[in-house]
């Protein structure tokens, strides 16, 4: 069966009236679904979990689906969802792995080194000329003219790169939540 958005509204909607067979079917092409949405986004090893969340989710959801509205945006609003909690869940454990493998330094230290740890993961984002421009002006506190000399940039362009890096990290941190 090929899954249009014809043919899934008409098995969800049927779902919801109770056909065994139209859910059975309904689950099993939203989960061919699910694996080419997921498959670009997350890793081979998570992809199962992940797909079988999804599909949980979509049967707590069932009776709220609207039959008068499209389902495939709906499928994939609860697969969008689901991605999300499952990049929270994954940082968090890496977050969690580095903060234990860090040595103890004293009180206080392990939230700088996990905030640290936070930048540089944002920073991996941001050409070299951004990050560094804006570690050294708003990190470290240095003057304009003092993070261009150290880099060998204009002014100008020092500013440039800090205006462009700090929008692309404000868009970055509105997009997670």
């Amino acid at each position: 069966m090929i899954a249009d958005e014809a043919s899934l509204s008409r098995l969800m909607a049927n779902a919801q009236g109770g056909d065994r067979l139209a859910y059975r079917t309904l689950l099993k092409e939203c989960a061919h679904w699910l694996r080419r949405y997921f498959g670009r986004r997350v890793l081979a090893n998570q992809l199962d979990d992940l797909v079988q969340d999804t599909l949980l989710s979509l049967h707590r959801k069932l009776a709220s689906y609207d039959p008068d509205r499209p389902f495939l945006p709906w499928l994939a609003a609860i697969a969008r969802y689901r991605w999300i909690d499952h990049l929270r869940h994954v940082y968090r454990r890496e977050e969690q792995a580095l903060a234990d493998d860090v040595p103890d330094h004293g009180e206080g230290d392990e939230d700088e080194i996990v905030a640290r740890i936070s930048l540089e993961r944002l920073f991996a984002h941001l050409s070299p000329a951004q990050a560094r421009a804006i570690e050294m002006v708003k990190i470290e506190g240095r003057s304009i003219a003092e993070a261009a000399q150290s880099c060998g940039q204009s002014e100008p362009l020092i500013k440039v790169n800090i205006h462009r890096g700090l929008k692309k990290l404000a868009s970055m941190v509105e997009k997670a939540q």
